[in-house]
């Protein structure tokens, strides 16, 4: 019998609102003690959907500040006071396009779905599917990657909704027992009534790996910052990805070659639009098996703690 891959799914929440709107703040606000950005991360964490990117707009600082240890990648709109949701889509998808086989996406102003929601829709096969709740249509969005291509061509009047008519396909709506994907920050009363359902569903265990000696040397931001130097060729890029000062960045790498004792990546001079940077053939081969380590370890922990708790 033929085993199937797992699907590979990456994660896109636009929390790009425009400066004017009165709703500008709602990736800040607090359902419970955290963001709602946050919560829609943990559910994205939960289900193992990575990378994940977050679009920012007006509070790009305070975003990177909330969700500085949570792993993900900023990618900042820098035309929101005069786009729309679709084009800070774009934006993900242009950025995810051939790194996963399906993408996620959601608006920041739905933060109460859960993972559960989230895993179901994942191991459908269809290549459009959107979740219901009684017969309503709600969020996340589910793309096939194979399709971004010709929703990054469309440039109709009618954003999303638009996109996938002018795909020929057939969303597929999966009904669920989830309330959470229809509520959004406009019904902040009702939110708070899921609240305690939506803790539970979030309970996970959060696993902080580092490696050091006499000190901390690689955590998942060193890892992550290797990871955008090899996609963007270039530690300002990268820098700007995650919040991280150029100075602080090369800092990193500067001491995570001195505890390993050979060059991590490799600075390449030249060209009008200056030089390069690029992870070594030791550098790849180290990252390689710290993912691999990575991997074991958070699903140790995630099978010790669904067999304890």
């Amino acid at each position: 019998m033929e085993i199937k891959a797992k699907k590979t799914t990456g994660g896109i929440i636009v929390a790009a609102g425009k400066t004017s709107d009165r709703d500008q703040r709602q990736p800040l606000w607090k359902i419970g003690s955290i963001t709602a950005v946050k919560r829609i991360v943990l559910s994205f964490q939960q289900v193992e959907i990575s990378p994940i990117v977050v679009i920012t707009g007006s509070e790009t600082g305070e975003i990177e500040h909330d969700l500085a240890d949570y792993g993900v990648i900023f990618l900042p709109n820098k035309q929101y006071e005069n786009s729309q949701m679709f084009d800070s889509a774009k934006i993900g998808l242009r950025f995810l396009q051939n790194k996963c086989d399906q993408v996620l996406f959601n608006p920041v102003n739905i933060p109460m779905f859960t993972p559960e929601t989230l895993r179901k829709m994942m191991e459908c096969r269809a290549k459009v599917i959107s979740p219901s709740y009684q017969g309503k249509g709600g969020h996340p969005l589910l793309l096939a990657s194979e399709l971004i291509p010709k929703i990054l061509g469309y440039n109709g009047s009618l954003g999303m909704r638009g996109a996938i008519r002018s795909l020929g396909i057939e969303r597929e709506w999966m009904d669920m027992d989830d309330e959470g994907v229809l509520r959004d920050m406009d019904d902040i009363d009702r939110l708070d009534l899921l609240l305690k359902k939506h803790n539970q569903h979030i309970l996970h265990p959060f696993v902080r790996i580092s490696i050091e000696k006499e000190c901390l040397f690689f955590d998942s931001r060193t890892k992550l910052l290797l990871l955008l130097i090899q996609e963007t060729n270039s530690v300002r890029s990268a820098c700007r990805h995650i919040a991280l000062s150029y100075s602080k960045a090369w800092n990193m790498l500067n001491g995570l070659e001195q505890e390993l004792g050979y060059a991590v990546v490799e600075r390449k001079h030249g060209g009008s639009k200056g030089g390069k940077t690029y992870l070594t053939k030791e550098g790849v081969e180290f990252m390689e098996k710290y993912q691999q380590f990575e991997l074991k370890v958070r699903q140790y922990a995630k099978d010790e703690f669904d067999r304890l708790f």
